[in-house]
């Protein structure tokens, strides 16, 4: 496997904490969400994501073939797009991006379906990617909900 796709794929390391990587890959979504998301609008965090997901597809489809697992926990670009993907629906505030934190690892730690199912079900980068993309729709919705009730 390539340095490039590995640094990818660990987001530029963060995949290598020792406990909870998911969970920091995550949290470093975060800045670039925010980032993204002040320069040009929360819904530019869709096509980000979606050429994340795809550059991501790729990478983890070398770290997969490289590890022998098909799901390795180092891999945590799924979550940086699945994390986009929850935010996109609110401009960046604090409040809004923590419950979309804690929704997006629900989410993600629960799989509810489809996503459960494509982590089973489909295999190589694809499958690694698209669970967590799955799940945040669920985040998402879940986020606009309880931003419009408290909004």
């Amino acid at each position: 496997m390539n340095g490039a796709a590995l640094l990818l794929a660990t987001w530029f390391g963060t995949g290598y904490a020792p406990k909870a990587p998911g969970t920091v890959g995550s949290a470093a979504a975060l800045p670039f969400a925010w980032a993204i998301a002040a320069l040009c609008g929360s819904w530019a965090l869709v096509p980000a994501a979606a050429l994340l997901f795809l550059i991501g597809w790729a990478a983890s489809n070398r770290v997969v073939a490289g590890s022998r697992s098909s799901d390795p926990q180092i891999i945590v670009v799924d979550e940086v797009v699945g994390q986009w993907l929850t935010l996109a629906v609110t401009p960046p505030d604090l409040l809004a991006y923590a419950l979309g934190f804690a929704f997006f690892r629900a989410a993600d730690i629960l799989k509810p379906w489809p996503a459960g199912w494509a982590d089973r079900k489909i295999g190589g980068g694809l499958g690694v990617m698209l669970d967590d993309a799955l799940a945040a729709l669920y985040s998402a919705a879940l986020l606009w909900l309880v931003l419009k009730i408290l909004r």
